[in-house]
This record gives C-alpha cells, structure tokens and sequence, in this order.
C-alpha cells in the first residue's frame, strides 16, 4: 500500500471519528434539550413546549391588588351606609356591561348609575370601530376577583377604584375575517372600574383636574358646572350631575 493511500486511509478514519463525534454530541444536547423541556414546560419538543405555554397563559388569572383591607375601613368611617359586596358587584356589572356594550355596539347595556363620561367613551370605542369597519367581541366573560385597588379623597369629591381580574373569548374582525384574538382562545385580564362621590360641586368645579368632562352631550362644547341645566351654545338641557351619590365614571384595562 502506498503512503497516499494511507494518507487517504488516516484522513477518511478522521473524518469519521469527528462525524461520530458531531453525532455523539448532538445526540447528547438534544437530549438535554428534551429533557429541559419536559421538565420546564412539559413537553418533549419546543413546539410543544410553546403550546403548552400558551395554554398556561390561557387559564393563568391575573393578579390583583388586593387593598380591600387597608382602605374599605377608612371608607366606612367616612361613609358609614357604604355597603361593600353591593358596589363591588355593581362594578363588576359596569365592566361586564362596558365589554358587552363594545360586543353588541350598544352603549345601552351599560347599567344606571354610570356618568354621562363613562358613555361617552364607549359611544367613541363603538364609533372608532364604524370608522374601521371593525367589530370587536367580548365572550363567555367571567371576573374571577375584584377588589378595591385605591381609596383618594380629594377637594369635593372621593374616588375608589376597583380592580377585576376577568377572561373572556377576545376577537377583532373586519370583512367576517378575524385580525386579532382568536374566538376559540381564553384571554385573562385586568380592569379598573372608578367610581366618584360628589361632596362640594363648587369646589369640584373650581379644580382643574376634577376628572369630570363637562362637556355638551348634543354640540360638546364645555359646560359651566356640574350644576349647569343647559348648553350655553345651543341651548341643549343638560342633565344635571346628581350629587351625594356613588357614579361609576370610568373602565379601562390596565
């Protein structure tokens, strides 16, 4: 045999041996691999992995910020006929039905007891959709728990948010084709659901930063007061903000 083709020989036997050992190596990461996977995810591929991922999430509740305890003590002291189990489920049917006004395209599912604010926004949330040509759908919704977030007592007035952790079948559609969301998938939420107290119109009125729009519901020109009984523009009655009584003024997902 020459020393070429042994030469040849010595360079195939070498080039085996690193193909074993590629193969040896790869054989070892993905088995570690593998067994990470279903140790951390529960599924022995990463597609599986993923999938099982979003499936948690799917049925993972949100967190809330359980301050029930801390403020609700201090709201009794100041308000001692505040009954609390029945706001907190008068919040939860302002947020169902702020979700479900968006899914039907109808602000009249919101309940009484919401500020002439709170329907503004959704009357715009249903006509931003109409401009898109969209549709957006809350289903099967369900609070899973709600609890008061903050307690703050300002210059003629008092808040309290509260805090909802919900799910529902989220979806937008345009055309009858789905864009976001999927209405075979769970989604889990958070909301905030304020509700006001009016002490002092007059001194409501003089802060700039009431968190009160008082705006014209027919022209939307700004109002004098939260006492104004018509629109010095277009001479639109107005209803008159009733004072001395828990409003629900905004929702918003956070």
């Amino acid at each position: 045999m020459s020393s070429g083709q042994i030469g040849i020989i010595v360079i195939l036997v070498l080039a085996l041996a690193v193909m074993g050992g590629v193969y040896i190596a790869y054989r070892v990461i993905r088995e570690r691999v593998r067994l990470f996977t279903r140790m951390v995810f529960g599924s022995d591929t990463l597609k599986g992995s993923f999938e099982n991922m979003e499936r948690e999430e799917e049925i993972t509740q949100k967190s809330v910020s359980a301050a029930t305890k801390l403020y609700l003590p201090q709201i009794l002291r100041d308000f001692p006929q505040f009954h609390y189990d029945e706001m907190k489920n008068r919040a939860e049917n302002v947020l169902t039905g702020f979700l479900s006004g968006i899914d039907e395209k109808n602000p009249a599912r919101l309940p009484e007891g919401t500020t002439s604010e709170l329907r503004e926004k959704l009357d715009l949330r249903i006509g931003a959709l109409d401009n898109e040509g969209a549709e957006e759908h809350f289903r099967n919704i369900r609070i899973h728990r709600t609890e008061i977030k903050t307690y703050r007592k300002l210059k003629g007035r008092c808040s309290i948010i509260f805090q909802s952790a919900v799910q529902y079948n989220y979806f937008k559609e345009r055309g009858g084709n789905v864009t976001e969301g999927s209405e075979n998938r769970l989604k889990q939420s958070r909301y905030h659901v304020e509700m006001i107290y009016i002490q002092d119109r007059d001194l409501v009125e003089n802060q700039a930063d009431s968190g009160l729009a008082m705006n014209c519901p027919n022209c939307g020109a700004p109002l004098p007061g939260l006492g104004a009984k018509k629109c010095l523009y277009c001479d639109t009655p107005v209803e008159e903000f009733n004072i001395k009584i828990w409003h629900f003024s905004d929702v918003e997902e956070t």
